[in-house]
């Protein structure tokens, strides 16, 4: 991956404090996440309510006890073990019927069975063997995750529904959950994708902004690192006077195209030649994201009620010259390696799955690990229109993400295209994150 990706009240700074909307700005989501998120907060818990407010929150929430739980160590546990969630009468939320498809318009058991292949796949490493080594939960180790995903796989193989995985689950599993940004197990989710543009194997007077592979080098550069518009200017087009000369793979004709991958972290690329590839985040600079949405929002360029993600868009394609004054006020910078049609690759190194991998702050969590999340997630109706749902998920925790720091946030992969965009640009809300891991044989 990837950094993170990320709707419209006339009243809405009737209930928010300036206060707060410093807070969630400061927080790095960028304009689009903050409103969202203020949007959800402020409906009245009935329109997304799948049933009664206790199976809604308080079931799902950590108690005191449980979230001031500490490790042996000094430092605050971040997950701690919990009783599983009973399903409420009527609330088929807490299932994860996409799997078979029940009452959901996607069925892809298969490609929950991939996702937990490619997990397998990653546990084998070295890299993971590394990230396992000092990993301070008790009781979850790569050996344990291993199990519990071989176990897992087993389970959804013979099992014929949601509610009979679930009862399997419940029986043979612990469950971790996160202790969030609250203390309670609040995560904030939001989403990412793979894009698809247009692009060029060389440069032409339409195809003028280019992609980077890694520099050679990149670990011997001097600390802090030159920030984006040391490398490549102002306008985007004076890299190959410096550092970056000669490290160019792909040139598109949008600047807005390039950048918005190094949020994504991949893309899908057809070229002007007919042929297509696959690029996926290589490495980044050790410069911190800033959101541009926010820069705009600070100039008051636009107006923060009523702010979407395609105003933006349509503020910097009517005004271009702009991106050349926002876009380098992000210091942040990726590299890219050509995948030749491999899907987008998280931070495991493994081919993400749609609606299947999720990226949470991996000095945190468990890599690879099974994880089930839920959360007020968008999807597409009969009509093409974006409907939210409260879901559950089986989830394998795949890869990282720059602005994905803390307990408390989880960035949800949703696929490749347009509608994976459109997807992407309305996720944001509060759910919970627990990790599964398979009880000690007596």
């Amino acid at each position: 991956m990837s950094s993170s990706s990320e709707p419209r009240n006339p009243s809405i700074f009737s209930y928010v404090n300036t206060k707060q909307i410093k807070i969630l700005i400061a927080a790095g989501l960028g304009l689009p996440v903050f409103i969202l998120t203020y949007l959800l907060l402020l409906q009245p818990l009935g329109r997304l309510a799948v049933s009664s407010e206790q199976c809604q929150l308080k079931k799902w929430s950590l108690s005191p006890t449980s979230s001031s739980a500490k490790s042996t160590t000094k430092r605050r546990q971040v997950l701690v073990t919990r009783p599983h969630i009973t399903c409420c009468e009527g609330d088929t939320s807490c299932l994860d019927n996409q799997i078979w498809g029940e009452n959901e318009a996607i069925k892809d058991q298969k490609g929950l069975i991939n996702s937990i292949n490619q997990s397998l796949k990653y546990l084998q490493t070295p890299q993971a063997s590394r990230a396992y080594q000092d990993y301070p939960v008790p009781g979850i180790t790569r050996a344990k995750v291993i199990a519990s995903l071989e176990r897992f796989k087993e389970l959804v193989q013979k099992s014929k529904s949601a509610k009979e995985l679930n009862a399997a689950v419940q029986n043979e599993f612990v469950l971790y959950q996160s202790i969030g940004h609250d203390q309670k197990g609040g995560v904030l989710f939001t989403s990412y994708f793979e894009p698809v543009y247009e692009a060029s194997r060389v440069p032409t007077a339409e195809f003028r902004y280019p992609i980077y592979r890694k520099p050679p080098d990149l670990k011997s550069w001097p600390r802090p690192h030159p920030k984006r518009i040391d490398l490549e200017g102002a306008d985007g087009l004076q890299a190959s006077k410096g550092k970056l000369r000669g490290l160019e793979i792909f040139w598109f004709r949008d600047r807005l195209e390039p950048y918005m991958m190094q949020i994504q972290g991949s893309a899908r690329l057809k070229l002007t030649d007919g042929t297509e590839t696959t690029v996926g985040y290589a490495a980044s600079i050790a410069q911190n994201y800033k959101s541009i949405g926010k820069a705009l929002a600070d100039d008051g360029k636009l107006p923060l009620e009523g702010m979407t993600m395609p105003k933006i868009l349509a503020y910097f394609h009517k005004y271009p010259q702009q991106l050349n004054v926002y876009i380098p006020r992000d210091p942040s910078f990726v590299f890219f390696g050509e995948n030749h049609g491999v899907g987008a690759t998280g931070s495991t190194q493994v081919t993400l799955t749609t609606d299947r991998s999720i990226a949470t702050d991996k000095s945190l969590m468990p890599p690879g690990a099974l994880a089930l999340i839920r959360a007020h997630l968008p999807f597409p109706n009969s009509q093409g229109q974006m409907e939210h749902r409260i879901v559950s998920r089986y989830v394998l925790d795949q890869d990282a993400g720059g602005a994905i720091k803390g307990a408390g946030r989880v960035d949800y992969f949703v696929g490749a295209g347009k509608v994976a965009g459109e997807r992407a640009g309305v996720t944001v809300g509060h759910g919970q994150l627990f990790y599964l891991i398979l009880k000690s044989q007596k």
